[in-house]
């Protein structure tokens, strides 16, 4: 193998000048001396540096450390380098792993190669170690801007799946995490409750004291939902001044229980309105419940469509109340 270049670089280098928070970079070289110099010139800038001699046992740290850094020799016994990257590139790992090949090969059909099999960047000996030094600033940011995206798109994921007004799960939402509880209720041959709850004369409520008092209304009964539920609970909003709350393990007398809680501390809540008169609150449930889950495609949809039957009915008899429906 050709020697690498090695000179002394000055105290204040490219990485130095834009020096991000060190990493752990994974070093692959069959060859303990040039190990050492990438390690050397790595270290001083304050990263963490794990060396493997083989790509085989790097590929088993990348996996096992979660290592998102790899500087890589091409020429290896075993799996080389290219190999290691095309290995990293076809798996699910959690996170982007930037990937530098280095190599003695320099003919553009090399570099091209390389490129090709998945390294973010080639490097050709000898080399620099400031040229190496500016190329792993670059690494460092490009997976700073991966992290940065995939925390953004988190985010923009988390805030689709939640109501705006209330902090609840939406209806997209509340929907995902009720077929997950029903396929979880149908292998555990568990029971599985919903709660379909609204407010008594929410129309009124907005026609009468205004937007503004009804979001206030349904932010409150949001609030009260969550603190009479478990914590295992889903809790969402369906739709206007609908909510749905999923109870998994609870059979409909247990369910029942807990509407009530919920409905008599609705009824105990007042809200203010800006004449320092105070406006009281209603609300009706209607549940349903699965002893036994068989089908958690089309079930869902029938528990929701009965436990909405059963909210119509304590509606039509007076609000207020909470009734059953029967599968």
């Amino acid at each position: 193998m050709v020697s690498f270049f090695c000179q002394r670089s000055p105290e204040t280098s490219i990485i130095q000048r834009y020096k991000e928070p060190p990493m752990k970079i994974l070093v692959v070289d069959d060859e303990r001396v040039e190990r050492r110099i990438v390690e050397k010139t790595l270290t001083r800038l304050g990263h963490e540096i794990v060396l493997t001699d083989n790509g085989e046992t790097a590929w088993e740290r990348i996996q096992d450390e979660n290592i998102r850094f790899v500087i890589t020799d091409w020429n290896m016994p075993g799996t080389d380098g290219i190999q290691l990257i095309q290995k990293i590139r076809s798996s699910e790992l959690p996170g982007y792993v930037y990937a530098i090949l280095i190599t003695s090969k320099d003919k553009d059909e090399d570099i091209v190669e390389g490129l090709y099999s998945g390294a973010d960047d080639y490097l050709t000996k000898p080399f620099n170690p400031r040229e190496l030094e500016a190329r792993v600033a670059v690494g460092e940011r490009v997976l700073m801007l991966e992290d940065g995206l995939r925390q953004a798109n988190e985010q923009l994921e988390k805030l689709a799946m939640v109501d705006s007004l209330t902090g609840l799960m939406n209806r997209r939402a509340i929907y995902k995490f009720a077929r997950g509880e029903l396929e979880r209720a149908r292998r555990a041959s568990d029971p599985i409750s919903v709660i379909f709850l609204d407010i008594d004369k929410f129309k009124e409520v907005n026609d009468q004291h205004g937007h503004l008092i009804g979001d206030e209304a349904l932010k409150v009964v949001a609030q009260i939902i969550k603190e009479r539920s478990r914590s295992y609970d889903g809790i969402g909003r369906w739709a206007g001044d609908e909510f749905l709350v999923i109870l998994p393990g609870l059979i409909a007398e247990d369910a029942k229980k807990t509407a009530q809680r919920i409905l008599e501390s609705i009824a105990a809540t007042s809200l203010a309105l800006p004449d320092d008169s105070s406006l009281s609150i209603r609300a009706s449930a209607g549940i349903a419940t699965l002893l036994k889950v068989t089908e958690s495609a089309t079930a869902l949809d029938d528990i929701i469509q009965h436990a909405d039957e059963a909210l119509y009915r304590a509606k039509e008899a007076g609000g207020n109340q909470v009734h059953l429906a029967w599968i």
